[in-house]
């Protein structure tokens, strides 16, 4: 029981105990809470009296930029309203002045107009004290001005035609040269091949087959005479069109190479040989524009061209010669100023009749002319092309330039391969053709064939009946002689007067 009571106790004694500490220690916990709250509050305090300072100086910037701007604002108005003021006092200086000059052209205008009538008047007087009107005394000043100085004029003008002659024969020698110079082409031309050589003679009853079947096949579908028989180890192909002559020789090379030759397979290797040549032809045109460097000329103008590569002129090649010429025309258009452009252009398609001659009738620059139109050419090309010959009249610089390349091209040495026997028969025949009229007293043919000189004798012959001479010895020349081009008939009719002073 004792215990009992004695633990109940010390359960009592402990609870106050532990009543008691925990009294204590709230009662630490609160002062020290109260400190806290104490210091939170006076940094608290701080923080505001500093933020309301940060704000207290950030109004009184603002204030001042305000007053600032103010400042400036009221200065740009300032500024604004005298340049208005300013403008305002010059609008009406010139008003004003406007008015001046107004009231001025008026006045002007009114002098004017006393003036003409005071020069009307005077008119007026002189033409009834001279009886003469104004346009009747100019035309007498004029002719009497006429009278006094026709000589000295007429001395004057043969003076710079002298001396204008003198110096473009010069000038032009010195251009021609310099062309000639600065170009630098093969001094032989290649020549159309007409023939082919044989690796043996068997080869040639090959060709010919049973019955001559393989050869008429080739005939016929080429269209070109084959001769067999007339050269030793040769094949002479026979046609006035080139092209074909160049499909049949493209054709039998095929042929020997494949070594199968019949009516059949004749008919295919022709048909192969015949795109070959269109190919060969288109890119022998477009080389040779590209090489002129002439761009957009049409394709039937480049077909055309190409096919001259077949064509030999005295065994020039034709489109070599073109080419050749195209290159001289742009040299010698740019010394006289000329159009480069269509010098080069009308060079290098001035001969494109001559792959048509056979085809059209007509000499081969008319051809040319009206190919060149047809297919769309520049008219200035056209004329310049179709002019290249004598026969008819040079319009332009640009056609003088293709004659005298054409001149130079054709006539240098080792350029065309005609024989020295047929060239002097040529020349015999165009002299024996002129004195073979009445009246006439020498004759010379010059310039490779192209120009008769005529000389005739004064008595015999007058001026009209030379004029006449010509035209006839000209016309008895296209009639009885085969010849390239034109050629010139000059007939020259001289009277001298001679006498002695004793």
């Amino acid at each position: 029981m004792l215990s009992a009571v004695l633990a109940i106790v010390g359960l009592v004694i402990g609870f106050g105990a532990n009543s008691v500490i925990s009294k204590k220690r709230m009662g630490s916990a609160e002062a020290e809470a109260k400190k806290e709250l104490e210091k939170a509050k006076k940094e608290a305090a701080k923080l505001v009296d500093q933020a309301r300072e940060e704000a207290l100086e950030s109004t009184n910037q603002a204030k001042k930029d305000e007053q600032s701007r103010r400042k400036e604002l009221q200065e740009l108005e300032r500024r604004l309203i005298a340049r208005e003021e300013n403008l305002d006092k010059k609008l009406d200086d010139l008003d004003k002045r406007t008015e001046k000059l107004r009231a001025n052209e008026d006045d002007i205008e009114k002098l004017k107009n006393e003036i003409r009538d005071i020069r009307v008047k005077q008119q007026e007087k002189l033409e009834k004290i001279a009886k003469l009107t104004k346009a009747d005394a100019a035309q007498k000043l004029m002719e009497m001005t006429e009278r006094d100085i026709r000589n000295d004029l007429t001395g004057l003008i043969v003076k710079l035609q002298n001396e204008a002659k003198d110096n473009a024969e010069e000038q032009a020698a010195l251009i021609i040269t310099t062309a000639m110079e600065r170009m630098s082409s093969e001094v032989t031309a290649e020549r159309t091949i007409t023939s082919l050589k044989l690796e043996d003679e068997e080869m040639k009853g090959r060709i010919i087959g049973k019955e001559g079947r393989n050869i008429q096949a080739l005939q016929k579908a080429t269209g070109v005479d084959i001769m067999v028989d007339d050269t030793p180890g040769y094949i002479v192909f026979s046609s006035f069109d080139p092209i074909r002559r160049e499909v049949a020789r493209q054709t039998l090379e095929m042929l020997m190479k494949d070594g199968r030759i019949h009516p059949g397979r004749i008919e295919e290797v022709v048909a192969k040989a015949q795109a070959n040549v269109e190919k060969d032809v288109i890119r022998a045109g477009e080389d040779a524009a590209r090489e002129v460097g002439i761009i957009g000329i049409p394709k039937e103008i480049l077909q055309l061209l190409g096919e001259l590569k077949y064509r030999t002129s005295y065994g020039q090649n034709v489109l070599k010669h073109s080419t050749e010429m195209a290159h001289m025309a742009g040299i010698i258009a740019e010394e006289v100023g000329a159009d480069v452009k269509t010098s080069k252009y009308a060079a290098l398609v001035h001969d494109l009749g001559k792959a048509l001659t056979h085809k059209m009738e007509g000499k081969h620059h008319h051809i040319s002319g009206e190919i060149l139109r047809k297919y769309g050419a520049p008219e200035e090309v056209a004329l310049a092309a179709e002019q290249h010959h004598d026969d008819v009249e040079a319009t332009s610089v640009e056609a003088l330039i293709i004659r005298v390349v054409d001149a130079i091209s054709a006539s240098r040495p080792g350029a065309r391969n005609i024989s020295a026997e047929n060239f002097v028969e040529r020349m015999k025949d165009l002299e024996n053709v002129a004195n073979s009229f009445k009246g006439i007293e020498k004759t010379y043919a010059i310039s490779a064939g192209r120009e008769v000189r005529v000389f005739v004798k004064p008595s015999q012959i007058d001026d009209l009946s030379a004029i006449k001479l010509a035209r006839d010895i000209a016309t008895k020349i296209e009639s009885t002689m085969q010849y390239p081009g034109t050629i010139k008939v000059n007939v020259i009719r001289e009277t001298r007067a001679i006498e002695f002073a004793k």
